[in-house]
Formats: C-alpha cells, sequence, structure tokens
C-alpha cells in the first residue's frame, strides 16, 4: 500500500487515510502493530532510492507473505491508487508490476481493479 502511494513521489492524504483505516479496520491487520507504519514507509522511501529497489520490495513481499494473501496485497494496493480519484501513470505501472510479481491471473486482477475503481467513484 506504502509503495502505491509513494510511486507518484506525492503521497495525498486521502492514500493515507486509506492505508490507515486498512489497517485499522480490515480482519488482515488484526494482529499487526501498526506503530510499524513509518518503520514500513521509511524502508519503502529507501527501497524507491535504490537501483533494484523495486526488485528487493517484490522479494521482501515473496519472502514475507503467504502466497494465499497475494489477491488481498493488491487488492488493498489498488485501493489505495484509487482512493484520491485518479489513477497516475506511476501507479498504474507499479500495479502492473505487483500482477507480474505475484504472478496473480488477469482476469482476477481485472475483477480486483474493477472493484476498486467502484468502491472509489465520485458521483
Amino acid at each position: 500500500m506504502i509503495a502505491v502511494s509513494a510511486s507518484d513521489e506525492s503521497i495525498r492524504t486521502a492514500e493515507l487515510v486509506k492505508i490507515q483505516s486498512a489497517v485499522n479496520n480490515l480482519p488482515i491487520f488484526a494482529e499487526y502493530d501498526e506503530a510499524r507504519i513509518p518503520d514500513m514507509s521509511a524502508l519503502v522511501f529507501d527501497l524507491f532510492e535504490q537501483e533494484d529497489g523495486l526488485d528487493a520490495l517484490f522479494g521482501l513481499i515473496r519472502d514475507n507473505l503467504p502466497e494465499r494473501l497475494f489477491e488481498t496485497a493488491y487488492a488493498l494496493a489498488c485501493d489505495v491508487a484509487a482512493a484520491d480519484g485518479t489513477l497516475r501513470e506511476a501507479e498504474l505501472r507499479l500495479l502492473e508490476e505487483i500482477r507480474y510479481e505475484l504472478s496473480l491471473d488477469r482476469l482476477h486482477a481485472a475483477a480486483i481493479e474493477r472493484g476498486a475503481r467502484a468502491r472509489h467513484l465520485r458521483a
């Protein structure tokens, strides 16, 4: 979630609120210590500054996230990207990279993306 928010070099309030809301309310984060968020953010920012940082980030994700949660992670990333009502090119590229790196089925990813879009439409 943090990587998608930071991907366009501008972390928006709506994205931060979406991340905080997910961590505070979703069952997947029931045991997560939200005090870790600043450390995880710093790690993502540090990795983005390195030449092979994105590869390292995906390696960390694959090493620390069970495969059964890859679609959940993608859904949360899509929600953060859509939170401010605008999908920027950098966010779209990172979402594409996430789909590839996590070997997500294209049809499943499309359904997740459509759900995020529907949840974040404005009147």
